[in-house]
């Protein structure tokens, strides 16, 4: 009988071939055996092997009585080769047991991260998030437009020929029909449909303009609306101060008279008691309102001494001496005030002059001379030239006496004085006193607190003395003077409810605003130059823009800022009618502008402004009080708006995406730019392209 094996080699006496022969069998049956299982479990074995090698140089063991059980066969070795199941499952826990440490260093690591991200990182995050979010918007509005048709980005058509200088809300003909008549045919009547929803073409030869200064005294005949027999038959002083030549008009001082413009702004100079023109600073003159300025000429030469005249005429269909006077780079608007106010605020010039201005002073009891009563800061001075103040030559008619008689009269009951008088130029000087013992006589009376609106939007004309109400009743004499008075001090800013502090903060502000605007005023930016502008391409030329609109102008900081920066600029700073009235004090401060409501026309001719820039009106007109539609406004821009010209808006982003959309229904050239450290709000950059209309 066979007997059973032993794992030790002692045991009962055997046959020596048995036993041999027994033993070969088994050792070829474990051999084989042992080379199936190798086969099978080489890879196992070969990963396991890394693993207990590792564990062993952790985990040494020096234990000698557990070396000699696993040598005997009596204690198992757990990094011995066991089952392939249990290894495989020692390899996924120890996977498993890797993963759970990589994840707690992990989350560890972001934790410590997040405590120590500052308030300003924070920030940034947010405003990364909220800009990401505007950009998804802004693209799913792009999105819907697109998807409604192409309709929507239809280019607008060109106005007929005919509508070249067209001015809306400025229509004598319809107005003489509508039974008008004593000047009320020349004001601003605004209706519904004066806007044309097209684009005005220049006219057949347009050029564009001169650069500041040369553009001053000499400018292109085909840019205007105007014939040699206009400027020949001008009976006005400034008018006659022209040379007409076959494409172009330049502008001279000879006059017959005066020897030349020099000549009569020194005798005003003198007649005020000043050494000369120069001097008009000192004695706190900045500011002047020209009545029927002629073509500028007087404003012209005091630009040199930095005074700024701001021209007034009617509207004239031709000859117009605002598009021309615009033309020349100098600050000019429609206005007349046979019937309504100025929209200017009470006490705004320092100075206002009327030279053969043609307005009867006499007529309506003298209501006209109040109105410029109003507009006259206490100690300001009242220039009237014209030949019914000659008593050599015309005062022996009675129809020229009475008039005289009157002005004269009149100026008396409003506490003017008369400081002199030389041939047919007469110099008065208002009262710096609210009251005054001749307005308790024949002088009109007082304006009560009601009726003493200190900025009108042409409102009829009052027959009372305004401007008496106001806390802003201070002398020209104690005002800051120029430049000085442009930051105004403390009790100048008293009654505007600010403060030095807050100047200085608008103040620089803009100063930064104007440098990176500057940079982008370039056509390079609408090209594919993969630079910026302003980085290593030259900047733009410091009279690269001359005339300049603010649509919101808030402080007038833009305005002070190109002054600080030297352009050659000048601006016409406007308040919309529905925002904060800040119109005083950028007044206060020796610039120029005026009240409007940019849902109607403004009062100019087509292509007088080169640069159009407005922060925050798109919000302030189409968010917070949405009364008309962007298209009707930008169509506006372009009819003011000089071929080349800019347009620069800062708004919100949306606002400003959908700006973008409609500029190329006006053939505009647009960009949009990121503003450094704000995602807030975008810069939109637009030039207008010169398209030349030709001749039918």
């Amino acid at each position: 009988m066979s007997r059973p094996l032993h794992r030790g080699i002692s045991g009962g006496a055997r046959s020596p071939g048995n036993i041999h022969d027994s033993w070969e069998d088994s050792q070829m049956k474990d051999k084989a055996d042992k080379e199936d299982v190798d086969r099978k479990t080489a890879n196992a074995d070969s990963s396991y092997l890394s693993i207990r090698q590792h564990f062993r140089l952790l985990f040494p063991d020096n234990s000698s009585s557990k070396q000699n059980l696993i040598e005997n066969g009596f204690a198992s070795d757990p990094f011995s080769p066991g089952t392939l199941r249990n290894r495989h499952k020692f390899t996924l826990f120890l996977l498993r047991l890797s993963l759970v440490v990589i994840v707690i260093l992990a989350l560890s690591g972001s934790f410590w991260w997040t405590l120590a991200i500052t308030t300003s990182s924070r920030g940034q995050i947010y405003r990364g998030y909220r800009r990401l979010q505007q950009e998804l918007v802004s693209d799913l509005v792009d999105i819907g437009k697109l998807s409604i048709g192409s309709n929507r980005l239809k280019e607008l058509d060109y106005c007929l020929p005919e509508s070249e200088n067209y001015v809306p809300c400025f229509n004598v003909t319809e107005n003489l029909a509508l039974g008008m008549s004593k000047g009320e045919e020349y004001n601003r009547h605004c209706r519904p449909g004066s806007r044309q929803s097209c684009l005005v073409q220049p006219p057949v030869n347009y050029k564009i303009p001169l650069r500041w200064p040369w553009g001053r005294d000499l400018i292109w005949v085909a840019n205007i609306n105007i014939t040699a027999q206009e400027v020949r038959s001008s009976g006005s002083l400034t008018k006659r101060m022209m040379m007409y030549d076959e494409d172009q008009i330049s502008f001279r001082s000879a006059s017959p008279g005066y020897d030349d413009m020099e000549d009569y702004a020194h005798q005003i100079a003198e007649m005020i008691g000043l050494r000369n023109e120069s001097n008009f600073i000192q004695s706190g003159v900045r500011t002047m309102l020209d009545i029927g300025c002629g073509y500028g000429n007087l404003g012209a030469h005091l630009f040199s001494n930095e005074l700024l005249t701001m021209c007034i005429a009617n509207y004239e269909a031709s000859g117009s001496q605002v598009q021309l006077t615009l033309e020349r780079g100098l600050p000019a608007m429609i206005g007349s005030f046979t019937s309504k106010q100025l929209p200017y605020p009470s006490l705004s010039f320092d100075m206002i002059h009327c030279a053969g201005c043609g307005i009867d002073w006499d007529q309506k009891d003298g209501i006209l001379l109040i109105e410029v009563d109003r507009v006259l800061r206490p100690g300001g001075y009242f220039v009237w030239t014209s030949q019914l103040a000659s008593s050599q030559q015309f005062l022996h008619k009675k129809e020229n006496q009475k008039e005289w008689n009157f002005v004269h009269g009149f100026a008396k009951g409003l506490c003017w004085d008369m400081l002199s008088q030389q041939v047919d130029t007469v110099v008065w000087k208002k009262t710096t006193k609210k009251s005054c013992p001749a307005r308790s006589g024949s002088g009109p009376p007082l304006c009560s607190r009601a009726h003493d609106i200190e900025t009108p939007y042409y409102r009829p004309l009052q027959g009372c003395v305004g401007g008496t109400q106001s806390q802003r009743w201070i002398s020209i004499e104690e005002r800051s003077k120029w430049p000085a008075k442009s930051r105004l001090n403390a009790k100048e800013l008293a009654p505007h409810g600010l403060n030095s502090d807050d100047l200085a903060e608008d103040s620089l502000k803009w100063q930064s605003a104007v440098q990176n605007y500057w940079s982008l005023l370039s056509p390079l930016i609408f090209s594919d130059h993969p630079k910026r502008p302003g980085d290593e391409d030259p900047s733009p030329p410091f009279n690269m823009v001359r005339n300049v609109l603010d649509m919101n102008a808030h402080f007038g900081g833009f305005n002070m800022a190109l002054l600080e920066s030297k352009k050659s600029a000048w601006v016409m700073n406007v308040i919309p009618t529905t925002a904060n009235n800040h119109l005083p004090l950028i007044l206060d401060r020796g610039l120029v502008g005026v009240l409007h409501d940019w849902c109607e026309a403004f009062p100019t001719y087509p292509r007088t402004y080169d640069l159009v820039h407005g922060k925050g009106i798109l919000s302030l007109e189409f968010v917070e009080k949405h009364r008309c539609e962007m298209i009707d406004v930008f169509t506006e821009i372009d009819r003011i708006l000089r071929p080349e010209g800019w347009v620069i808006l800062r708004d919100a982003v949306h606002l400003i995406e959908s700006a973008r959309a409609l500029t190329t229904r006006l053939r505009w050239d647009a960009r949009v730019v990121e503003i450094d450290n704000n995602s807030e709000e975008k810069l939109l950059i637009c030039q207008k392209p010169f398209i030349k209309r030709q001749a039918i």
